[in-house]
């Protein structure tokens, strides 16, 4: 689907990227992705957030990060909808996970919260007011997939089913392993699950991936290159999906591009 007016509980519904330089991540994803950035501001006049959007529908957000955050490269989140913050909060803590941020209210916005798994891996949650999350998807450009990778992956599966009701179909990617699929929603899946591979340094922690689709994925990476970014891995085909890429950009954030298979 393309395009969105509400996704069910459950769902990753939203990314957004916290950034140490705002303005630089800004222009680098205008570049890249040719988003529309519309910069929101508080009531002091500061500026709050800033929201992208692609053929007029929202695509993803931008805020800065917080100044205990210290030198932390930029993160991309993942954000999954619900109907009860308090009650995803609840379930988090009974399934041993750990709250890293309380519910709050976003204006008319919405309501939100962060927690970890217990593997460590970060990951939010939105309960949509005026913003749904979300409103273009799955088209050259825009989100097209969350992808957790986890060192314990028994544990996180175990731990999204029990708070999210997810259930998993598994592929088997040979050398790579089994890669679980999220099953649901009006396309068969709304996600994935899958080990950390072994040759992952150590340092890199369990956490979610954000995948942009794209058109032309060496096009995509010579864009990214001239404007500061660097390729992290790849591009490799995966049959039967498409081609895949690991990137950096100027401000560390760590994001993947799919250019799908063509059928």
């Amino acid at each position: 689907m393309a395009e969105f007016t509400s996704h069910a509980p459950g769902t990753p519904s939203w990314v957004d990227l916290m950034s140490p330089d705002i303005d630089g991540s800004k222009a680098f994803y205008q570049s890249v992705f040719g988003w529309q950035a519309d910069d929101q501001f508080d009531d002091d006049g500061d500026r709050a957030y800033v929201m992208f959007s692609l053929n007029g529908k929202s695509a993803a957000g931008l805020g800065g990060q917080p100044p205990d955050m210290g030198e932390m490269p930029a993160i991309w989140n993942t954000f999954i909808a619900v109907a009860d913050v308090a009650a995803t909060t609840d379930a988090v803590t009974a399934a041993g996970g750990a709250v890293m941020m309380p519910a709050m209210q976003v204006m008319t916005a919405g309501e939100m919260a962060i927690y970890a798994d217990p593997t460590g891996a970060a990951f939010s949650v939105w309960k949509p007011g005026d913003h749904i999350g979300v409103e273009i998807g799955n088209v050259p450009n825009t989100l097209s997939w969350n992808e957790l990778m986890s060192r314990d992956i028994d544990t996180a599966k175990a731990f999204y089913s029990r708070v999210f009701g997810w259930q998993y179909d598994e592929m088997d990617m040979g050398p790579g392993g089994i890669y679980n699929l999220i099953a649901g929603g009006e396309s068969g899946v709304l996600g994935g699950l899958m080990a950390m591979p072994p040759d992952m340094p150590e340092q890199v922690p369990n956490h979610w991936m954000t995948y942009f689709s794209v058109e032309d994925i060496e096009a995509t990476i010579k864009t990214i290159t001239e404007a500061g970014g660097t390729l992290a891995n790849g591009p490799m085909s995966v049959p039967g999906v498409g081609t895949m890429a690991a990137i950096h950009d100027p401000q560390g954030g760590a994001f993947s591009l799919m250019q799908p298979e063509v059928e």
